[in-house]
């Protein structure tokens, strides 16, 4: 338990829609606020797109105060609806095109949702917050990613709120963009807001595309384990339950206007991560197809423009809002692997012919 959950005062109950909370991180937020907030109100916005799932949710569908609404961030009248027939006075933005191999072959999606559909949900709750006379605890919370600021040498510091923006895909330059929107609308129209870019996250709940399910699943079906380039590529992994407590802490105790990073202090490379899930599904996984699971390791032609290291310095929400990340990356992964041997049933329909055509045209 961080500090901040030790000293959190006694608060009002929320009334929030989250965007894109059918997807990976957003559903664990909703499950996490969900329980250790009932009194709050918590509205789902989703399009269901590839990524997003109903199922994830479905355990919720009999709490009080859940709702799930199927629409489109970039619908203004839906958003409109919702934010004045929910009375809602907190917006948490995940919804977003998030992959960078997708946005490589398709980036119209990229600045759709996450360019205009992020200027579509600041016009709206602008709108509605003004309407209620501009009360000083409404909030819109965007979630941003460390891929805004570029890339980094194996010798440079990690980055911090201050580092330049130098995106170089798609989808990062698509979330610079709304990151740069939410910020405008703060400082020109007084609007509250808070944004936090995150390092990678893992845990349950993830699409199968992303590199930790993408093994695991592959190491389940006796599939090669495709490695970009080198493999020496380095990220800094996140847990995304220690995401949803950071972002807790900044809704309730962050300052208006500002940006916090959040960073797991796990930076590891990503042929050594892969080597890790080998290991853990060599000792968890009896009957594997192939054993040991490192021989299904196979290198691939590198990602166009793939950014050689990402590293998150977390020290202004620790400082500040007395946030810490609780979980190391070997017990994250073990945590990771368990929820993906045993829900096999949430994770096997994902595979659809879609999916598969995808998946033969970037590793092909």
């Amino acid at each position: 338990m961080t500090s901040f959950e030790l000293n959190q005062p006694l608060r009002k109950p929320r009334r929030l829609i989250v965007t894109g909370g059918a997807g990976f991180i957003g559903a664990n937020v909703v499950h996490y606020w969900c329980q250790k907030y009932p009194g709050d109100r918590v509205v789902v916005l989703d399009a269901l797109t590839y990524a997003g799932n109903r199922q994830t949710l479905a355990v919720l569908d009999d709490h009080p105060n859940f709702r799930f609404v199927k629409g489109d961030i970039c619908d203004r009248p839906v958003i409109d609806a919702l934010l004045h027939e929910e009375a809602i006075d907190t917006l948490v933005h995940f919804a977003a095109e998030s992959h960078v191999d997708r946005s490589i072959l398709g980036p119209d999606a990229f600045v759709r949702t996450n360019v205009v559909g992020s200027f579509t949900l600041l016009e709206a709750f602008r709108q509605h917050w003004q309407s209620a006379d501009r009360p000083a605890d409404y909030r819109f919370h965007h979630v941003s990613t460390d891929e805004v600021y570029g890339s980094l040498s194996h010798d440079d510091p990690a980055f911090t709120e201050t580092t330049p923006y130098t995106p170089n895909s798609p989808y990062s330059a698509s979330k610079a963009g709304s990151d740069h929107l939410v910020r405008a609308y703060h400082h020109t129209y007084g609007m509250p807001t808070t944004i936090t870019n995150c390092s990678n996250n893992y845990g349950q709940y993830h699409f199968p595309e992303k590199l930790i399910p993408l093994m695991c699943i592959n190491i389940l079906m006796g599939k090669p384990l495709p490695v970009y380039g080198d493999g020496q590529n380095i990220r800094d992994w996140l847990y995304v339950g220690d995401h949803c407590s950071a972002i807790d802490a900044v809704l309730h105790s962050g300052t208006v206007g500002e940006t916090y990073n959040v960073g797991g202090n796990n930076e590891v490379k990503n042929i050594d991560l892969v080597h890790m899930l080998c290991d853990l599904m060599n000792e968890l996984a009896p009957d594997l197809p192939v054993r040991p699971a490192q021989e299904l390791i196979t290198y691939v032609k590198d990602r166009p423009g793939h950014d050689r290291r990402y590293a998150i310095n977390s020290t202004k929400l620790q400082t500040e809002l007395g946030w810490t990340p609780s979980v190391t990356v070997q017990q994250g992964l073990r945590l990771t692997v368990e929820w993906f041997l045993a829900n096999e049933d949430w994770w096997k329909p994902l595979l659809s012919e879609e999916y598969q055509a995808y998946y033969r045209k970037v590793y092909a």
